[in-house]
């Protein structure tokens, strides 16, 4: 994908950064096959934010420019927000919104389990995100413990994140291919069949 392709299209109405001097690093917070995730400083609003950074190449596919365009359409208190797009010379960064309290799937190991009500309170959560992805044409396609943040407050917000398997209904065709975490993947998606948002 060249850059290009990475400044048009529905959503895209913020500009990208091509400078990477505005934030100070404070520490990593974790890693995967896309790259590595770290919580930066913003020099001027002394703001937190969490950067993923894709180094530049093979790992830049279709996939990622799904995640930015159908991440930047979305604003939703349940959703980490998306700020920007960083390029550097090696790696392409997007800056998100930092969630402090960690992920749902940590507060649930620490309790050992959550009663009705906290089950109740984060689901509700959950529900007003998806709904309003699937409002918005995204179908997510890898919602999972680990892809929902808690924004660290005595009553924490859920937020979901990680759209990078996301697909929208108004730019890409219909869903069919198996995609996600195989523990949490629907029977639809493991017999190729065609599928929505509510699977």
């Amino acid at each position: 994908m060249d850059r290009a392709d990475m400044m048009v299209g529905p959503g895209m109405d913020m500009p990208i950064m091509h400078d990477s001097d505005r934030y100070d690093f404070v520490k990593d917070i974790g890693s995967g096959n896309f790259g590595v995730a770290r919580l930066m400083r913003d020099k001027i609003t002394k703001e937190l934010v969490a950067v993923k950074y894709i180094e530049r190449g093979d790992k830049i596919d279709e996939n990622v420019r799904r995640e930015i365009i159908n991440h930047r359409s979305l604003r939703h208190p349940n959703i980490v927000r998306f700020k920007e797009v960083i390029l550097t010379p090696t790696h392409l960064a997007i800056v998100m919104e930092y969630a402090s309290g960690g992920e749902l799937f940590g507060r649930i190991c620490a309790a050992g389990r959550f009663n009705e009500d906290e089950a109740r309170f984060f689901f509700q959560q959950l529900l007003s995100g998806v709904s309003y992805c699937h409002a918005m044409q995204v179908c997510h396609r890898d919602l999972k413990l680990e892809n929902t943040l808690l924004d660290g407050s005595p009553a924490p917000r859920l937020k979901i994140c990680d759209f990078g398997y996301s697909k929208s209904s108004v730019l890409h065709s219909q869903p069919k291919s198996t995609v996600g975490t195989p523990a949490y993947i629907a029977p639809e998606v493991l017999q190729r069949q065609e599928y929505d948002g509510k699977v």
